[in-house]
This record gives C-alpha cells, sequence and structure tokens, in this order.
C-alpha cells in the first residue's frame, strides 16, 4: 500500500475483488474434487479415483472457457461503465483488470491440482509451495520501490506470472506423482459425472454466497465511499485472513481424514475429528488474534505507518468474523462427508447471500461503513448455530457434547486469556514497549490457558508427547 498509495491500492482492491466474484466456479469444483478423491481413498477405490480426476479435468476446462468469456464480456463492460475508478487511472485498472482474468483462470486449471494433492494428504509439499508462493507476493511488493513504469500494472503483471508459475508446478507435480493424474486416458462415468454435478450444484451455492460475504460487498462500499474506505476494508480482510492462516491450514489438512473415516464408516473417529479440530483451529486463530485485537492500532502504524481512516476498528471487526468461522470449519467439513448438500447449502447459503442485502440496506439508511462488519458477524453467529444443527441431522453428530466439549473450553480460554491481558494492557503506559510486552503476554497466556482448559487429560499428553520428541530430536542433532 505504500508503494500504490491509498488510491490505487483501493483500485486493486476493487478490480481484483470484482473478478474473484467468480471464485465461486472453481472453489465449489475443487471442494467436490476433495470430497470425492478422500471418499474413494476411504473406500479403497483405485478406478474411481481415475474416473474423479477425469471427470474433473473436463468440468474444470468447460468452466475455465465459462469463466474467461463472462469476464472479458460482462465482467469487462461493468468494469467499464459502472464501476467508481479515477479517470486518471482509467487505463491502467483496465490493463490490471486483463491481467488478473488471466491470473483467475490458472486458478481454475490449478484448483483441482491442488485438491488432489490434499486429498493424498501430502501437506509437506502443499506447505512448501505454499511458503515459496508467500515469499515470491513479498518479494513482488518489495520491489514496487524499485520499478519506473506503472506499478499498478506491473504488480498485476508480477502476479500473473508467479500464477502461471505456480500453476505449471502443480500439475506436473500431480501429473508425475500420483497414477490416477495421467493424461494418457480418458476414464469415463456419467454416474459419477451425475453425483459430481448434484453435489456441486448445491456447492455453487455456497460459493457463491462466500464471494458475495467478501467481495460484492467490498463493491457496496466502493459505490458508496471513497477509496480510502475500500482500502481500510481491503486491509481489514487481508490480516484476518493471515491471523487465519494456521486455522485454515489445520483445517485443510482435517478435511480428507474426516472425509475418508465417514466412507469407511468409522462414525466415533470423524466425531473425536470434528470436536477436537474445532478447538484447534480456533484455538490455532485465536493464539494470534488476542494480541492483534489488544493492540491492532500499534500494529497497523508500524506496519503501515499512516493506515486510512477506519483500518484499526474494521480490522478488529473482520478478525471477530474469520473466529466465529474458524469454529465452525470441521463442521462445513463433516456437513460435506454424507454429500447431501441440498439443504445444508440452501440455509447457510440463503443466510450468506442475506449479508450482501442487509448490509446494502444498512447503508442505504445512512449508516457508517463499519456497520457490514457488524452484520456479518451477527450472520456468522446465526451460521454456526445452523451449521450444527444441520450436521447433527447429516451424520448424526450430538449437539449438547459438543457444546460441552467444544463451545465450555473455548469460552473458559477466551474469559481467562483476555481479562488477564485486558488487565496488563491498562496498568501500563501507552508506548511501544508495553504493546510488545502485551503481545508476547496474551500469546503466553492464551497458550498456557488452551493447554490446561481448552485440552482434555488425552489430548494434553499427545502434545507433550509431541513436544518432548521435538526436543530430544533437537538435542540430539545439536
Amino acid at each position: 500500500m505504500n508503494e500504490l498509495g491509498t488510491d490505487d491500492y483501493g483500485v486493486y482492491s476493487v478490480i481484483t475483488g470484482f473478478v474473484t466474484l467468480l471464485a465461486f466456479l472453481p472453489g465449489s469444483m475443487a471442494s467436490a474434487t476433495q470430497r470425492f478423491f478422500s471418499f474413494a481413498m476411504g473406500e479403497n477405490n483405485s478406478e474411481k479415483l481415475k474416473q474423479t480426476f477425469s471427470v474433473n479435468l473436463l468440468m474444470y476446462v468447460a468452466i475455465a472457457v465459462i469463466a474467461y468469456g463472462l469476464l472479458q464480456t460482462v465482467g469487462l463492460w461493468y468494469v467499464t461503465e459502472y464501476l467508481k475508478i479515477p479517470d486518471e487511472r482509467f487505463d491502467a485498472a483496465i490493463t490490471l483488470y486483463h491481467y488478473t482474468s488471466l491470473m483467475f483462470v490458472f486458478s481454475i486449471f490449478t484448483a483441482p491440482f491442488i485438491a488432489i494433492l490434499i486429498a493424498h494428504e501430502d501437506m509437506h509439499l502443499y506447505a512448501m509451495v505454499s511458503v515459496v508462493d508467500a515469499v515470491a507476493k513479498l518479494g513482488v511488493a518489495l520491489a514496487l520501490a524499485y520499478v519506473d513504469s506503472d506499478v499498478l500494472v506491473f504488480y498485476g503483471l508480477a502476479l500473473f506470472a508467479l500464477s502461471a508459475c505456480l500453476a505449471a508446478f502443480y500439475i506436473s507435480v500431480c501429473v508425475k506423482k500420483y497414477a490416477e493424474c495421467q493424461l494418457r486416458k480418458l476414464y469415463w462415468s456419467t454416474s459419477l459425472l451425475k453425483e459430481i454435478l448434484g453435489f456441486t450444484v448445491w456447492t455453487l451455492l455456497g460459493q457463491i454466497s462466500t464471494a458475495f460475504r467478501n467481495q460484492a460487498v467490498t463493491v457496496l462500499v466502493n459505490q458508496m465511499f471513497n477509496p480510502a474506505i475500500v482500502a481500510a476494508r481491503a486491509i481489514a480482510l487481508n490480516v484476518a485472513s493471515q491471523v487465519a492462516v494456521f486455522s485454515n491450514n489445520l483445517n485443510t489438512g482435517l478435511y480428507p481424514p474426516i472425509i475418508k473415516s465417514y466412507a469407511a464408516k468409522q462414525k466415533d473417529e470423524m466425531m473425536s475429528l470434528v470436536f477436537n479440530g474445532s478447538k484447534l483451529t480456533f484455538f490455532l486463530m485465536w493464539v494470534f488474534a488476542l494480541p492483534m485485537l489488544l493492540e491492532m492500532e500499534a500494529i497497523l502504524t508500524l506496519w503501515l505507518k499512516t493506515p486510512p481512516p477506519a483500518t484499526v476498528l474494521f480490522t478488529q471487526l473482520a478478525i471477530v468474523e474469520s473466529l466465529i468461522f474458524a469454529l465452525s470449519m470441521p463442521l462445513a467439513t463433516a456437513a460435506r462427508a454424507p454429500g447431501k448438500m441440498a439443504m445444508y447449502e440452501f440455509i447457510l447459503g440463503s443466510i450468506q447471500i442475506a449479508i450482501f442485502f442487509v448490509s446494502w440496506w444498512v447503508l442505504s439508511l445512512g449508516y457508517s461503513a463499519e456497520w457490514v462488519f457488524y452484520v456479518a458477524i451477527a450472520a456468522n453467529v446465526l451460521m454456526f448455530k445452523m451449521r450444527l444443527l444441520l450436521v447433527n441431522y447429516l451424520t448424526g453428530l450430538p449437539v449438547l457434547p459438543y457444546y460441552k466439549k467444544v463451545v465450555v473450553p473455548i469460552l473458559l480460554v477466551l474469559l481467562l486469556s483476555t481479562l488477564s491481558s485486558v488487565l496488563v494492557l491498562h496498568s501500563l503506559p501507552n508506548n511501544l514497549f508495553t504493546a510488545t510486552f502485551v503481545i508476547v503476554f496474551s500469546m503466553a497466556i492464551s497458550t498456557i490457558a488452551m493447554y490446561y482448559l481448552g485440552l482434555d487429560k488425552h489430548w494434553r499428553q499427545k502434545v507433550a508427547t509431541v513436544l518432548q520428541n521435538k526436543l530430544f530430536k533437537n538435542m540430539k542433532l545439536a
């Protein structure tokens, strides 16, 4: 943002946000791919694995053609005619739009191969590539300081080149490593196609609603407020997504074993994964979220020097919304295990789509921009309760034991860590040293509370064993 400037960063956010409105296309297919791959592995059915790959590959090609056609016709028309872009940045914005459209097409081709990688639980490779991708994007951002040409155009071109390299790597690795990803022979199954389409059509509603929850609201904010407010919202969503990285990756790792255990009819194993996964995904986010919530102003000032107005409040609210969603992620995975998505996606999708329309109504009444976050937080609380009831109906997951074993320990951890950290914060002077101390203290007290209040005896023993093994290994290496 320092190199692009507030206005260009706002333009970048609204352009990329508009393009990713179509993210539900590869997103829904990736969810179906991963579910059907994991299910086939749980059944130990290699023929079905090959059929799943072939069917999905052809569907992804069709999706890529449709998506690019929509982006270069209807999408380009809307960007040209209706998005609020400063006149002097219009040409750069259109060039950025073309690069972003191509990036989106590459993401479509990459999604099924990432899904296959995760279904095989090859997480070390996924983690390695993710780290390289993150470092490369940081390098692109740092390079902006040395660019003589239009930095917005250069940024779009560099990210496009990076996405192309990433797609090529994933495709080549999966084709070489996994037998079902071979491209020499087509393993077709009409019945499997119908099954995947039935699953995907309803998953589409969930993906569309997710796009509305974030990107469509960003476009709405762009229509009603200045670019600085759009930039503040983009920063808030970006920070919240980074705080949630560890919990999201843990949930990514939980997806295959939850589906496989259901396919193998190991119900107790699946319930244990969902219960403990819900706590761990929340805890992994909370340990970073609490210090961010308490010292958001200091962190954003250190990072951005002069954050756009309302960025601190926006980011705090975005993190609260993400925390609620983090608790729900393993439940959402369990809901997909039976493959009966109609009722689940209709109810949850309707609530998420309502976020956009309620936000529109609230802003039209003259309320300030942060109210879109209040609407989203309220909706996420409602969606968590609905997910729990729906998963109970679909899989038999017990509701009351979930509250007792998951929600109550989480509330105890929240209460102890928050009260302790707030007490320390208000007992010390307001300076950089205090901010650093509060961040370290809040992370430490959260970790201690999670270990003793959040985990049961069995999981405390597992954590202690892992730490002892790691420490012993490091001592031997030393």
